[in-house]
């Protein structure tokens, strides 16, 4: 399964009509955060593949039809709002039109993937959180995650975020600070893969990919492509 993970920045390469042929056989995209709606509408139009997203700290201006209309059902604000993508913020999402063969069982099964969006709390803006506020979003989750584990033997494959753990791939400023509690969702859930954007990269050999237990981390600035369960730049 290859994958394509894009965050931060509308990459050339991406955003333009031959992107089906420089980026051939993807199976799925995963948008990390800070990319213009516009822009997602774009790569699942070229693409025409499963596509999930996450907001960041910016381009948050549809945020609001996600996070503060209760009034209408998610499902349907997801269905009218997410240009052809689907938004994976704070959900375990079950995806059996992705499903591959689990090398560990052999067994056919379903992608599982969950979603966390936002960034450390900074200067009290949208979708920005404090690390007890985020680590209870992620406690909110917890009982999807214990299901997938008694049906499928395991917590979740991949983890979507905007920001990235603490001291991994973070930076010392207070926008972009990492999450101790994405170490602790890690831990103790063991994803496969942590799929984070933020950190803006400006230098190539700025390290992207880093493994922590049995997770490995990846920042997906502008873009990175992702054979499942193998990592290729």
């Amino acid at each position: 399964m290859k994958i394509l993970c894009v965050s931060d920045q509308i990459d050339p390469l991406i955003y333009n009509q031959n992107a089906g042929k420089i980026f051939p056989d993807i199976d799925m995209i995963l948008c990390a955060g800070d990319l213009p709606m516009d822009y997602i509408d774009f790569i699942v139009s070229i693409f025409n593949k499963p596509t999930y997203f996450i907001f960041g700290n910016h381009n948050l201006n549809e945020f609001h039809f996600y996070h503060i209309n209760r009034a209408v059902p998610l499902a349907a604000r997801m269905e009218q709002q997410s240009h052809g993508a689907v938004y994976a913020g704070f959900r375990v999402i079950r995806d059996k039109a992705l499903s591959f063969i689990n090398p560990d069982t052999g067994k056919t099964t379903p992608l599982l993937i969950a979603g966390a969006s936002g960034s450390r709390r900074y200067n009290n803006g949208l979708n920005q959180y404090t690390e007890f506020q985020m680590k209870r979003r992620l406690i909110k989750m917890v009982p999807a995650l214990l299901w997938n584990k008694v049906r499928y033997g395991r917590y979740l494959d991949i983890l979507l975020t905007h920001a990235s753990p603490r001291h991994i791939h973070d930076e010392e400023d207070p926008c972009h600070v990492g999450f101790a509690c994405f170490n602790w969702f890690i831990k103790k859930f063991k994803p496969r893969y942590l799929i984070h954007g933020h950190i803006h990269l400006y230098d190539i050999r700025t390290e992207r990919v880093t493994k922590s237990g049995n997770t490995t981390i990846v920042n997906a600035y502008a873009h990175w492509l992702l054979n499942f369960p193998l990592i290729e730049a």
